[in-house]
């Protein structure tokens, strides 16, 4: 309890870090509560409105949450650890990260020789070549490809676009159930998040409006392969949330497109759209490379100069020794029917597996990418009798907010007999739960 740790400071900025510093160090966990405003106060001997100062600032950070009559409680996901996952235990087959199968990454070119670089690169930060790829991907599927850039992976840009276009307090329109690293990332902005509920063609229109109507200027979504249900936008979705979206114009809409190569479907852009405020990311450390730590951007002119603006103040650029090997890469004839494969590959496999789950009467979701998503009702069964089976699957509850609970299996490495096997098994674990918990 919160009790058992004694938090500290005069001033509002020291009384949060003092509260910071116990959840990151483990002496305040999710769901202790903190003191009550004026008994606080009291104590550290600071006005009410000092430790109410510092209660704010901590709730817009989202390291804590207020329940109304429940007082304020540490948040159940904080935004100063990020939401990882357990640690596999030995020996059990992991289907849990999220990650490609190794067999379909191609050998990364090892670089040659390098000339010293004369000075800052900061006025030529995008090398031509990879430039011009990166036009012609987006513009394969309809994304407007004008005004590009190059960051640091997705998460490194999707951060960069929120930092520069919200303050502190602003709310962000995110999936719900989603990337659990996004989830982290947007309180640990300092903004709240609104979300948006899921179904097998992304983000719904109804929840959409409603966010927005409740104040959010930002939305960050995924049109396919969407983490962690594999949703894909329909050109039908896709139409009705631009209709949507459309009647908010200053809302900046950021997709992150993470598996467009090896989705196993179209692309149903909302940023082909004609948009105002846009950007569509694009990475390619599934199939290429885990270690590429790149990402291209296509956006808007006005979020072109905030992104690259921000970004010439920071890390100034990305590593033109990266971004040759990229381009080696994007260019090679053999590494794009490798990539090929790879897409036909987890798609088989991630269909194979959801027929092998419908043949015992489970119901899961998984129209693109990587992943499959089933529901259950107590997640922590489900994982603890796979587990006893050995395998290792992932516990929904990093990637939800308030959808109802699942958990994540990854598919692409799952060959169809492991398939049937695996399907066998998590019938006989959902039976048990029911014996045991009711379901």
């Amino acid at each position: 309890m919160a009790a058992q740790y004694s938090i500290t400071g005069t001033s509002a900025k020291g009384i949060a870090v003092s509260v910071e510093r116990a959840v990151a160090e483990g002496g305040l966990a999710p769901g202790d509560a903190l003191p009550p405003v004026r008994r606080l106060a009291d104590e550290l001997g600071v006005s009410p409105g000092t430790v109410a100062t510092a209660y704010k600032e901590l709730r817009q950070r989202g390291v804590v949450v207020t329940r109304g009559r429940g007082g304020t409680v540490v948040a159940s996901a904080p935004s100063v650890a990020s939401r990882r996952p357990p640690r596999v235990p030995t020996g059990l087959r992991d289907l849990a990260g999220g990650h490609p199968d190794p067999a379909l990454l191609p050998e990364l070119p090892v670089p040659g020789r390098v000339s010293p670089a004369t000075g800052s690169l900061r006025a030529s930060p995008r090398l031509a070549e990879l430039e011009e790829l990166s036009r012609a991907w987006f513009d394969r599927d309809g994304v407007p490809a004008e005004h590009v850039s190059f960051a640091h992976g997705a998460l490194d840009c999707v951060a960069r676009l929120l930092s520069v276009e919200l303050k502190p307090g602003d709310m962000v329109a995110v999936e719900d159930p989603g990337f659990h690293h996004l989830l982290d990332l947007v309180p640990a902005l300092g903004l709240r998040m609104a979300p948006v509920a899921v179904d097998g063609s992304g983000i719904t229109p109804a929840s959409l409006r409603t966010a927005l109507r409740a104040g959010a200027r930002a939305l960050v979504c995924s049109p396919r392969a969407q983490v962690p249900t594999g949703a894909h936008f329909s050109a039908e979705r896709r139409d009705e949330l631009v209709e949507v979206l459309r009647e908010h114009p200053d809302v900046l809409v950021v997709e992150d497109d993470h598996n467009a190569d090896i989705s196993g479907v179209g692309s149903n852009s909302l940023t082909a759209c004609g948009l105002e405020r846009w950007a569509h990311v694009r990475t390619a450390s599934k199939y290429l490379g885990v270690d590429l730590r790149w990402a291209a951007l296509a956006c808007d002119a006005r979020t072109l100069a905030r992104h690259d603006g921000r970004l010439l103040l920071t890390s100034g650029w990305v590593s033109h020794v990266l971004q040759g090997t990229v381009a080696r890469m994007m260019s090679d004839p053999a590494t794009g029917e490798l990539v090929a494969l790879a897409g036909r590959l987890y798609g088989e496999r991630r269909a194979a597996f959801l027929a092998e789950l419908a043949g015992h009467g489970i119901a899961g979701s998984g129209a693109s990418g990587m992943n499959v998503w089933v529901p259950v009702r107590d997640e922590s069964a489900v994982v603890n009798g796979l587990r006893s089976r050995g395998w290792w699957v992932a516990a929904g509850a990093r990637f939800r907010i308030g959808a109802p609970p699942g958990v994540r299996i990854t598919t692409a490495a799952l060959k169809e007999a492991d398939g049937a096997r695996l399907a066998s098994d998590f019938a006989e674990v959902l039976g048990e739960s029911e014996a045991t918990y009711g379901g």
